[in-house]
Formats: structure tokens, C-alpha cells, sequence
């Protein structure tokens, strides 16, 4: 079992152990740590990773379905998002859900990621009338069908984003996906000020998300979320955030994965000139969510901090995340996933195997695959021994070109 690691910081002697997660006020000095104490921080995070998952990195081979980009928030970072007469605006229908899902089903994919703006018909007709040619009552109506359609007619797994959800909703998608996800991003309500990253975003009340992320616990939903660094909080925001998760998966023991995800600057938003993390902080927060969270799994994506991505393995990830051999990442569309081939070796280059997992986790699987219907079923088909995809020989790794 790795030892202890002694971090020395203008303040104090830090001790860390592997096994114990750290103080707020440890974990505020670490994420300011100097330049030349930066590779000792990082060693205790690989430590601590290392007794949590030693030898791994996993990854999800997925399918990216934006099931709609109109949404009712304006975030300053955001492009994903549209209003109705845009050009590029789009819902899925329900043959392009299956279609791109069954073209991923062929190319060795587990999981559907469901993205979609947050309840766009309460601020637009041309969403209500487009469910109603549907239809569906509503976007989480249409997103519970289309979950159905994907988990009765294909082998992939949904794994739906929609934004903030009641008690009810996070029962209803839960009968027909193994997971779900939020992204908590900040805790700093002031981001919500005008001019500030949430600006006219009502769905990025701290609060509300929080009450999300609490009500998936109390009804044990697999649940993924994380934090957003670089959109104008703190290091000491960052640190607050990740200790709000903790404090979630202290009580209820739901948070399946932490994504510590960097704010990547786009032309045309709102915060175009805004300064991006450098690789230095990026690093540091990695290294923090782990020693915080030493027995949960911690995701950072490739895509956003390529080239450097593999350095993210020596702050202590144990999971890339998902990665596409088929779709872009429409949220970064400007970030190409890196080809898998290419992933693999470069985790094993850092002395890693690359295992394919599903969106759910193995540790979560045993209470899903114990109950009836279809999920269940499904679950069990996809999942190998050790609660990873179960893979067959001769899946393509990449598209044919």
C-alpha cells in the first residue's frame, strides 16, 4: 500500500495519506501550491489513485445525441445552445436517434449520452409545437421515449443530460437508463450576476442543482456530475464545489464519477476573451478533486487538454470518460476526440490499461442487475465479469474512412 506524502507549502506541512480524504484547508493550499511542489501533489493524487483503482484507466465508448439544442439558459460560454430560427437549430427525431445509435452499436459503442437544453418549451412556442408534432407533453416526455426506443432496440445504454429534474422525472428516467448526470459546475452563486457566466441561465442556480443531485441520491441513481473550471470563480470556489459533491456522496454513496472539465474559449460567446485554465491549474484541480475524493472516480476530458492530455493520468483520473469513434463532441465541437487507438497507447505509455466500461460503473452494477425488466436484462448482456463492457472480437475501433 503506497506510504505517506509529505507536501510542504509556505503555511504548513501537509501529511497525506491515500485512503484519508483531505481538509477544506488543505485542499485550498494544495490547489495553490507553487510551481517546484506541484510534482508532489501530484504524486500523492497518483498514490491515491492508485490504491483506489491501481493498474486502470477506463473510458466510455458512447454515442454523443443532442437530443435538441434549444434551451431556455444563456451561458456565456456556451455554443451548444440555439433558439428557434437559427440555422443550426435541431431536434432529433426519433429515426436520426436510432439511426446514429445503431451506427455506434456497429462500431463497439455501449453508451447513448443524451444532451439537450433544459426545458426550451417554457420560453419557446416553436419547441412546444414541435413536441406536440411529436407527440410528447414535454422535452423530458420525449427524452423518457427516446431512451426507451434506444434500450428496446439497440444494445446501448442511455445515459441522459437534462438538465435539472424533480423527484418524479429522476424516477421516471432511471426505469430506462442505468444512469444519469448534472454538472454542478460552481457553488459561487455570484456567477449568476449580470455579465457573469450565468447570466439569464435559471437552470444554474447552485441551489437548485444541488437539490437535483440530492434528490438522484435518495433514490440511489448512479449519478455523474462535476465542476467547470476558468468561467470566473475562484481556486477557493473550486475547492467549495468539490466538497458540496463530497458532501452529497458522504450521505447518500450515488456519485458515480467527478468531471473536472476546463472552460475552453470559442469565438462569438460572450466570454471570448476570457482567459482559459492553464495546464497548471488543470492539473491542480485533477489532483485536489482526487485527494478529496480518494474513493470516487475521477474523469477529466482528453479532448480539452489535448495535447497534453496524458499528463492528466499522473494528477490521479482513473476514467477518460466518453469518447466517440462515431460523433463529435458538440458541446467543443472546435475539440475532436482522440482516436482510440491513439488513447490506448498513450495510457499505456503512462504504464496504464485502457478497459472500455458502460456509463454506469461496476461497483453501481450489482443493485441495478438485481431487478426486473428490461434494464436489468440489458445490463447483464453488456456487462462483462468485472461489471465492464463486455467486448466482441472483431469491433471496429474507428470508422471505416
Amino acid at each position: 500500500m503506497p506510504g505517506r506524502c509529505i507536501i510542504r507549502s509556505n503555511v504548513a506541512v501537509t501529511s497525506i495519506s491515500p485512503a484519508v480524504p483531505i481538509s477544506r484547508d488543505d485542499a485550498v493550499r494544495l490547489i495553490r501550491c507553487p510551481d517546484d511542489e506541484l510534482p508532489e501533489l501530484l504524486a500523492a493524487a497518483h498514490a491515491a489513485k492508485e490504491r483506489f483503482k491501481p493498474g486502470v484507466i477506463t473510458y466510455s465508448r458512447k454515442v454523443f445525441l443532442p437530443l435538441t439544442n434549444l434551451c431556455r439558459d444563456y451561458c456565456g460560454y456556451c455554443t451548444f445552445r440555439r433558439d428557434p430560427g437559427d440555422p443550426a437549430a435541431h431536434t432529433m427525431t426519433p429515426d436520426e436517434v436510432l439511426s446514429v445509435a445503431r451506427a455506434g452499436e456497429k462500431l463497439g459503442c455501449t453508451e447513448a449520452l443524451f444532451s439537450l437544453g433544459d426545458k426550451p418549451e417554457l420560453l419557446f412556442f416553436e419547441m412546444r409545437e414541435a413536441l406536440r408534432h411529436l407527440g410528447y407533453k414535454s422535452t423530458l416526455h420525449y427524452l423518457e421515449a427516446m431512451c426507451e426506443l434506444v434500450l428496446r432496440e439497440t444494445t446501448l445504454l442511455p445515459h441522459p443530460n437534462p438538465g435539472l429534474l424533480s423527484a418524479e422525472w429522476i424516477a421516471r428516467l432511471a426505469a430506462v437508463s442505468p444512469s444519469m448526470g448534472l454538472m454542478l459546475e460552481t457553488t459561487n452563486a455570484a456567477l449568476l450576476a449580470p455579465g457573469a457566466a450565468h447570466d439569464n441561465a435559471p437552470d444554474k442556480v447552485p441551489a437548485k442543482r444541488l437539490r437535483t443531485i440530492e434528490d438522484a441520491g435518495k433514490q440511489n441513481v448512479p449519478f455523474t456530475t462535476g465542476l467547470l473550471i476558468g468561467i470566473g470563480e475562484s481556486r477557493e470556489d473550486r475547492v467549495d464545489t468539490l466538497l458540496a459533491i463530497r458532501d452529497m456522496n458522504d450521505r447518500y454513496g450515488h456519485i458515480q464519477e467527478v468531471i473536472v472539465q476546463n472552460f475552453r474559449v470559442k469565438p462569438a460567446i460572450p466570454m471570448a476573451t476570457r482567459p482559459e485554465p492553464t495546464r497548471g491549474e488543470m492539473l491542480r484541480a485533477v489532483a485536489v478533486a482526487r485527494l478529496l475524493l480518494p474513493g470516487v472516480n475521477i474523469q477529466a476530458p482528453p479532448n480539452l487538454s489535448a495535447p497534453y492530455y496524458d499528463d492528466l493520468v499522473d494528477a490521479g483520473i482513473n476514467d477518460w470518460g466518453g469518447v466517440s469513434p462515431l460523433t463529435p463532441d458538440f458541446i467543443n465541437p472546435e475539440k475532436p476526440w482522440p482516436h482510440l487507438d491513439q488513447l490506448r497507447l498513450r495510457t499505456e505509455a503512462k504504464g496504464f490499461a485502457l478497459r472500455q466500461r458502460l456509463p454506469v460503473y461496476p461497483e453501481f452494477l450489482p443493485a441495478l442487475t438485481v431487478r426486473p425488466g428490461l434494464l436489468a436484462e440489458k445490463l447483464r448482456a453488456a456487462a462483462d465479469d468485472h461489471g465492464l463492457a463486455r467486448i466482441e472480437e472483431g469491433r471496429l475501433m474507428e470508422p471505416k474512412k
